[in-house]
């Protein structure tokens, strides 16, 4: 049996890759969100698939001197913008067997946020050009550059443009991936000219609704577009999810998939994540009514195993649903369940449930904090995850919340639908509850009926929990079809 299995491996033959991965933050030298932790797993998972994959990235002034010092510097070259000539340095570090390069200028980088300055525009513009630029410094040929979100979404702009002529990146292919399309980096359509310097003919390539969209400069020119799962791949081709680019996702569809994300399960393993009270796993999960236990006595909550315990872990935003959760709030309450949240947002959801915490003190907990400690003892504890987001790209929470044994509640959209399928008691096969219209009384339908089978059908809870436990949510599933993805450009 060992032998066929290996054999069948052997078949996956692919073209060598060699992979820059363009991004705007990267674990672990710097991150505001997903986008960071994506950066910092997803290249090491194509690096055990065979790609020589590295990362480049800003060199942010807050990047943390445990990194910097350890960085060597590489060379430097000149970008132009426009009229501006802008230096740009090349620095170059390792993490987790990861080369990583980082591209240094301290009036665009040394700020104190790595988003949200006035000259957004100009600053990662300047990245773009620099990634391309950097290429004449380092001792690295890409075959594919792959960009992701705004920042780097002028790449394969410039790239066409002005460095096909080149003759290290004549050949180069483009993989631009989508995480939120929310932020497109839009700006007044005369920066086209004066940062950018597109000639008259590109203009379009940028142009959207009378303004520079960096996102939609980076679909039409990418060779491949992707999203962070196949399920939001086709929600971005309606306007309901595609904040006003339906129609050109429509248009360049054919180019268009989804991938949908992993967790690292050596970093979310409740047998070895030091915040779990009682460490266990899918041999040994009745232990997780000891961290139960445990999380009541810290939250002063009254323990009871037969009592579900639902908990959220998010921010607090009407994207996650917590306007249909303030709705259905009281009702749910009404049972014998209790509940916790754990995360900040909106003040209208955190003073609304903080009011509800005064009412139903002795049901419910409003932390509204974040502790990485506290939630992997959520994690480790509760019975159900709500999670019934009005869209999710792809959510990393549904996935950990499953490794560590809690049955997932969630809505039917993007990537909630992608890794969470409706439990069927008949076939055993599933790993969840779910709904789909986005409205208070559907979720709570799912939410009953996790509630039922955890009071009536311990069979199948234990069955669901065996199913959620041992799932394979890591990076190594979705970097093969990355790998699978830049072997079709390039052949």
């Amino acid at each position: 049996m060992a032998a066929k299995k290996k054999s069948a491996k052997q078949e996956v033959k692919r073209v060598a890759q060699r992979v820059l991965f363009a991004t705007g933050e990267a674990m672990p030298f710097l991150r505001s969100g997903g986008l960071g932790d994506v950066a910092g797993a997803l290249p090491q998972a194509l690096i055990k698939e065979g790609v020589d994959c590295r990362v480049i990235m800003p060199y942010y002034s807050s990047i943390p001197s445990t990194y910097t010092d350890t960085m060597r510097f590489v060379g430097n070259t000149y970008v132009t913008l426009g009229w501006r000539k802008q230096y740009c340095g090349v620095f170059q570090s390792s993490a987790a067997g990861v080369t990583y390069y980082f591209i240094d200028n301290e009036y665009y980088f040394r700020r104190n946020t790595m988003y949200g300055q006035y000259d957004d525009a100009e600053r990662f513009a300047f990245f773009c050009k620099a990634v391309l630029e950097a290429m004449s410094v380092i001792d690295f040929a890409p075959q594919v550059i792959h960009c992701n979100d705004w920042h780097t979404a002028l790449i394969p702009v410039f790239l066409d443009v002005f460095y096909r002529g080149n003759e290290k990146l004549a050949n180069v292919k483009t993989v631009f991936t989508i995480h939120n399309i929310e932020f497109q980096g839009k700006y007044d359509i005369s920066l086209a000219h004066e940062i950018c310097a597109l000639p008259n003919e590109a203009i379009s390539l940028v142009e959207y609704a009378g303004a520079m969209n960096y996102l939609k400069g980076g679909i039409e020119c990418a060779n491949a577009v992707t999203t962070v799962s196949p399920t939001y791949a086709r929600e971005l081709q309606h306007p309901f999810y595609a904040y006003d680019l339906d129609g050109i996702l429509k248009a360049r569809q054919y180019k268009i998939s989804g991938i949908i994300n992993g967790i690292d399960p050596d970093l979310y393993n409740p047998k070895t994540d030091s915040a779990v009270f009682v460490p266990f796993d899918a041999s040994c999960p009745e232990k997780r009514q000891d961290n139960k236990k445990a999380v009541c006595e810290l939250l002063d909550l009254n323990y009871r195993a037969d009592r579900p315990l639902i908990s959220m872990i998010s921010r607090l935003t009407t994207q996650k649903g917590f306007d249909l959760v303030l709705e259905a709030a009281e009702e749910l309450l009404s049972a014998d369940v209790q509940l916790v949240i754990l995360g900040t947002g909106e003040w209208r959801f955190e003073n609304g449930f903080k009011e509800l915490e005064r009412r139903y003190g002795a049901k419910l907990r409003v932390i509204i904090n974040f502790s990485k400690d506290l939630a992997s003892k959520l994690y480790a504890s509760s019975d159900i995850f709500l999670m019934p987001s009005k869209f999710e790209p792809c959510g990393l929470s549904q996935m950990i919340a499953m490794r560590y044994g809690a049955v997932p509640v969630v809505r039917e959209t993007g990537g909630l639908k992608d890794s969470v399928k409706a439990y069927d008691p008949t076939t055993k096969e599933g790993l969840g509850f779910t709904f789909y219209a986005y409205n208070a009384g559907e979720m709570l339908g799912a939410v009953w009926r996790a509630i039922d089978m955890y009071n009536n059908d311990k069979e199948n809870w234990k069955q669901i929990m065996h199913n959620d436990m041992t799932t394979d949510f890591s990076w190594s599933v979705s970097a093969a079809k990355y790998a699978d993805l830049y072997d079709s450009l390039l052949k």
